[in-house]
């Protein structure tokens, strides 16, 4: 008879009391290639996305899915975190190979893929987000946190201005990201664009023309 894989890392411990299992590395990489596939499908979608359709295209059966995420808010929630952790960790790699104002473009990218993931599981995330299981402040904070490291590097390097509030940001491209849907690529690309060039230090005062009259 064949054992069922054990409990995933970060699953709850055994209903019965005891604590969780160890996680073979196959079921690791089992779980760790589910999340790969249903982010691709997630970011894909327009609506929502069949979890037979994510077994499949893993190479798995339905059941070894419901192994690792007994349920459809289990899967989203793992991609969310596992999408959250990536765009937060890209800040301080874009800075260490391009410069400041370049890292920031390239890192708004990097975002904007993140919202896109978001897209295919909105109506589950919704649920998460009103039951508390995830932190829509958390989240805010994270994002906001690596736009703020990126903005310091560029006011040591002199080409991002000093005046800017990091949330400021995240509150700009939120307003982008909510319409990217209805945009095109292209159009999106651009406001993205003019978020960094905003961001550039400003002219100085004396050539700034006088609007009080």
């Amino acid at each position: 008879m064949i054992s069922p894989e054990p409990t995933p890392a970060g699953a709850p411990a055994d209903p019965s009391g005891g604590a969780a299992r160890p996680v073979r590395a196959d079921a690791r990489r089992n779980r760790e290639k589910l999340i790969t596939v249903a982010r691709a499908a997630f970011a894909a979608a327009d609506g929502a996305v069949a979890l037979e359709n994510i077994a499949r295209e893993a190479g798995f059966g339905i059941g070894t899915l419901y192994r690792h995420f007994p349920t459809r808010e289990a899967l989203v929630e793992a991609v969310y975190g596992a999408e959250l952790d990536d765009v937060t960790a890209s800040a301080p790699v874009v800075l260490a190979e391009f410069p400041p104002e370049v890292a920031l473009r390239a890192w708004l990218d990097r975002y904007a893929a993140f919202v896109a993931t978001k897209r295919g599981m909105l109506d589950t995330l919704h649920a998460a987000w009103a039951s508390g299981r995830i932190a829509t402040p958390t989240t805010r904070e994270r994002i906001t946190a690596a736009i703020g490291a990126i903005l310091a590097e560029g006011v040591r390097a002199g080409s991002l201005r000093a005046d800017v509030d990091p949330d400021d940001v995240t509150m700009m491209l939120l307003g982008i990201y909510s319409t990217a849907a209805s945009n095109t690529p292209e159009q999106t690309g651009r406001l993205l664009d003019l978020v960094v060039d905003a961001l550039r230090p400003r002219s100085a005062a004396g050539d700034l023309p006088d609007l009080k009259g």
